[in-house]
């Protein structure tokens, strides 16, 4: 975590400089002189104010988990309180939303996961990113369908996307969203009752 005092203007243009170099050259390459680089900063901030490369990378993931949840939210807003579907393909929505599928998103997600397995702190932050998807799916499943079939539906949902997302992600073409939530709502609704079906068509 960055340390108190970190002047706000300084943060995103670190952030963004992390990105752009985990876009360009890897995570294993992008050491803190290359971000340094790109930011227009001297190492020494880098040092100072997160203490090296696995910080500014917890940093920067943080930054892409509040912009997610962010989507999520307002997407939710935007919705029907009680359209329990379109609230689902909302929070679906939010995971696709053209801000994560940047490229330079997309790689730093990509070497998130890799190092989340090794690094305690990113674990954490993808245990939460991963309860949260499924509280808000299972909040909204549950109202509809009986709690053990909405738990179900609801980690399937997440498996979907994950998948999705991760499989685009490595593909050339990239990341297809309206194919993704197209694929997801047919899930969905092969899993709902006809009368809520009908109850929101």
């Amino acid at each position: 975590m960055p340390k108190v005092g970190m002047p706000a203007i300084r943060k995103p243009q670190l952030i963004d400089a992390t990105m752009e170099a985990i876009n360009e050259v890897g995570l294993q390459k992008a050491s803190v002189a290359m971000i340094s680089r790109y930011a227009g900063v001297s190492p020494a901030i880098i040092n100072h104010y997160f203490g090296g490369k696995n910080s500014l990378l917890e940093a920067t993931m943080r930054s892409v988990l509040q912009q997610l949840s962010e989507g999520v939210r307002q997407r939710l807003d935007e919705t029907d309180a009680d359209d329990v579907i379109a609230r689902v393909k909302a929070i679906v929505g939010g995971n696709f939303d053209p801000r994560q599928l940047d490229s330079k998103v997309v790689k730093t997600w990509l070497a998130f996961w890799s190092q989340a397995m090794h690094e305690p702190s990113l674990y954490r932050l993808q245990r939460v990113n991963e309860q949260r998807l499924l509280s808000h799916l299972k909040h909204e499943l549950k109202r509809v369908l009986p709690q053990e079939q909405a738990v179900f539906v609801a980690q399937s949902i997440a498996a979907l996307i994950d998948g999705i997302w991760l499989r685009g992600a490595l593909a050339p073409s990239g990341i297809d969203s309206d194919l993704a939530q197209r694929i997801i709502t047919d899930y969905l609704e092969r899993q709902l009752p006809p009368d809520v079906l009908k109850k929101y068509s």
